[in-house]
């Protein structure tokens, strides 16, 4: 309470006006964002009237409703990510000290109130920018569309009203739940849920038929991902000042980290947004589109600045006690986050520049033409870019990097060939989503198959091989607070909990790996995935994640909840790998071809018959499965042998420290001692069956007197003959 009385007494507020000053400057913050919304609309030209012959128009109140909805949508997602990330990361947790676990702060409760507030109002906004959304794809007005069957009808059937929709109700399990939850778990659990939720819209916008769909896509997702974390986050930061709350200081040093990685994340993925819908750079200049882009870059750059000043003046200010620097300029901030959001949403209802070209069917479906005749060095040279898989890689490439870098500076040691398997995993990666291969998967069944066998059973061996979670165990340090959760404390705790310790177990792992493939390409599920970027996206992480998880229980080195004997290991294997080829065996024998429709728009003229084509993925699948065995025998070999002698070692060391022991008790005069040692006692008893067995092969009396004792000649006192 004493700290709190201090955070009063620094900020310069007078006492009870901390509420009054948050509503002051949110209301400033809502103006600035619909006063920049409403100039986006009028400049881009979104809020004329479009009369065009033979449609009817929605109206007014739709050119204006659904972009104002639209962005109380934003903010109010914006609103509960932050309030979330306010109570479980931002701030410090309490307790967690020796078994007592870990446990929100009064403070952390309050956000988890407010989160619950900000999910309502984000689930109202979401609900209106649907019936607006319906209105404007059919041309109707609202009224109509209220009163009519038409919402009912059509939400469904479109993909912007399904997606809107699931917000709709992942954002009121988040307002319920905030209001029961109390512990970090189900915190982090809410934070997922509204990430989740953030997702669908901006998937389904135009970006979804931009001529490289698949990088707008995944561009879109990326920026929305990280702008509502950097943008909830700082209003939290800026109401925690104002109500002159506790732990300021720890809460914006956090937030200063976590901005300037939200801030990268943002401009890559704002560039590769613009690059994908304006190639041509003087459409910047020459289009409504690029002039409102230019001015969300500009917002951007003022953005950067904001974030400059406060690493390099305001947070060192708030460690000195000073936090009302801090507030003023973060007040400003949000005021024009809020206008960048305004800005953004009128880029979003403005249309981009028309392709120069006609594009075929297929090419609008692909994002790309459909590409010449198959051969080894297309294959090869044919790059291409996909953005979520390029991003993967390179995030976990520089997270391995970074941990051995930490590892070495410290002066601890870590395998070279480790590193080195980490590095060839993440090439296999490039090798299938940049190259050729990712550009004839689309349309060729037996290419889709060679990057799905590699992504789930060459890919995994050498991730799994290379440690990264024990990796990031000793590189990451402890939470700064005691009885805090940092990332490795989060790692920690999601190790140990009962999730992974289903997800772990051999049968459940297999099951995953093996019936998985069985349930997507034998059901509509691979048609449904092949249509749709996000789908194929999912597919393949999922290939990658059943693959990594598999081969984690089978040649995993990293901590697990348990571990199977390596005969228990082999065996796993040989009972697995069979069901991959009784899959293929499957392929190959089929009489119809699997997602007709899709392959029908795309496949080329050029290639040979659908059937025949996925007769030969189907031996693919057949034939792959043996190199991925011979690679995990030959690294259960090592491990199984490297284990021996690592044991021996131990077994080694332990009798010589008894043996040690031993010898100082003796001298001690201590001689029974010696047995209190596990090993000093077995070897006592092999000693004490020793002696027994050799009294028992001596010659009783009796036999003495039966005769002479040859085997015995020359032995005793001398006397013999």
């Amino acid at each position: 309470m004493a700290t709190r009385d201090t955070a009063t007494k620094d900020t310069g507020t007078p006492a009870g006006g901390g509420t009054a000053a948050v509503l002051r400057v949110g209301a400033v913050a809502l103006a600035a964002g619909f006063a920049v919304l409403a100039a986006g609309l009028v400049l881009g030209g979104a809020a004329a009237e479009k009369v065009i012959p033979g449609l009817t128009d929605a109206g007014a109140l739709t050119r204006w409703g659904l972009p104002v909805s639209r962005l109380a949508m934003n903010l109010g997602a914006a609103l509960t990510v932050g309030a979330l990330l306010a109570a479980v990361a931002l701030l410090p947790l309490q307790g967690g000290k020796g078994k007592e676990a870990p446990r929100l702060t009064g403070d952390s409760l309050a956000y988890l109130r407010a989160a619950s507030w900000a999910a309502a109002a984000w689930a109202a906004a979401a609900a209106a920018t649907l019936v607006f959304t319906v209105a404007d794809v059919l041309g109707q007005p609202v009224g109509q569309i209220l009163t009519g069957s038409e919402l009912s009808n059509y939400v469904g059937q479109l993909p912007q009203g399904t997606a809107l929709m699931l917000v709709v109700l992942l954002a009121v399990v988040v307002a319920l739940l905030a209001r029961t939850t109390t512990t970090p778990a189900a915190t982090v659990g809410l934070l997922a849920v509204a990430g989740i939720a953030l997702l669908p819209p901006p998937l389904t916008g135009h970006s979804a038929s931009a001529a490289n769909h698949s990088v707008a896509v995944t561009g879109v997702a990326l920026h929305v991902a990280a702008a509502a974390p950097w943008v909830g986050g700082l209003a939290m930061l800026v109401a925690h000042g104002l109500t002159r709350r506790a732990r300021l200081d720890v809460m914006a040093d956090r937030f200063s980290r976590m901005a300037l990685w939200c801030y990268v994340a943002v401009g890559a993925s704002g560039l590769v947004n613009v690059i994908a819908r304006l190639p041509d750079p003087a459409e910047l200049v020459s289009t409504d589109y690029g002039r409102l882009a230019l001015g969300k870059i500009v917002a951007f750059a003022a953005l950067g600045w904001f974030g400059w000043w406060h690493r390099r003046r305001t947070v060192p200010a708030v460690a000195d006690g000073r936090p009302w620097a801090l507030i003023r300029l973060a007040g400003v901030e949000t005021a024009v986050m809020a206008a960048t959001m305004g800005l953004a949403v009128a880029l979003a209802r403005t249309a981009p520049p028309a392709p120069a070209t006609d594009q075929t069917p297929a090419e609008v479906l692909l994002g790309f033409p459909v590409p010449p005749p198959i051969t080894v060095g297309r294959l090869a040279a044919l790059w291409t870019f996909d953005l979520f898989f390029a991003a993967l890689v390179v995030v976990l490439g520089g997270l391995y990097l970074a941990g051995v870098v930490r590892l070495r500076r410290r002066g601890d040691s870590w395998p070279v060939l480790r590193t080195v398997s980490w590095l060839f995993g993440l090439l296999t990666i490039v090798a299938v989503t940049q190259t050729g291969v990712a550009r004839y998967a689309p349309v060729m069944f037996s290419v889709h198959m060679a990057e799905h066998m590699v992504l789930s059973m060459l890919t995994p061996i050498f991730l799994v091989a290379a440690a990264p979670v024990t990796l990031a165990l000793r590189a990451l340090p402890p939470a700064r607070v005691r009885g805090d959760r940092g990332p490795r404390e989060w790692l920690t705790a999601l190790l140990h909990s009962r999730y992974i310790s289903v997800v772990t177990h051999p049968g459940v792992a297999t099951v995953i790996f093996v019936a998985s493939t069985f349930a997507l390409y034998f059901t509509p599920l691979f048609q449904a995935a092949m249509r749709n970027h996000l789908g194929h996206i999912a597919m393949t992480v999922h290939f990658l994640a059943a693959g990594s998880l598999f081969f984690w229980v089978l040649i995993g080195v990293d901590p697990a909840p348990r571990r199977l004997p390596y005969p228990g290991r082999l065996l796993l294997l040989f009972v697995t790998m069979p069901f991959h080829a009784f899959f293929g065996l499957a392929l190959m024998n089929l009489g119809e071809p699997l997602a007709r429709g899709w392959y029908n728009a795309v496949y080329p003229s050029w290639a040979t018959s659908l059937l025949k084509d996925q007769h030969t993925g189907g031996a693919i699948a057949w034939g792959f499965g043996e190199v991925p065995t011979f690679i995990v025998l030959v690294f259960l070999a090592f491990q199984w042998f490297f284990d021996d002698q690592r044991q021996a070692r131990r077994m080694d060391r332990r009798a010589d420290r008894a043996a040690e022991r031993t010898a100082e008790r003796a001298a001690r005069g201590e001689t029974e001692a010696a047995e209190d040692d596990e090993l000093a006692a077995y070897n006592a008893r092999l000693a004490k069956l020793a002696e027994r067995d050799r009294r028992a092969r001596r010659p009783r009396p009796a036999d003495k007197a039966d005769g002479p004792d040859l085997t015995r000649a020359g032995e005793g006192d001398g006397s013999a003959g």
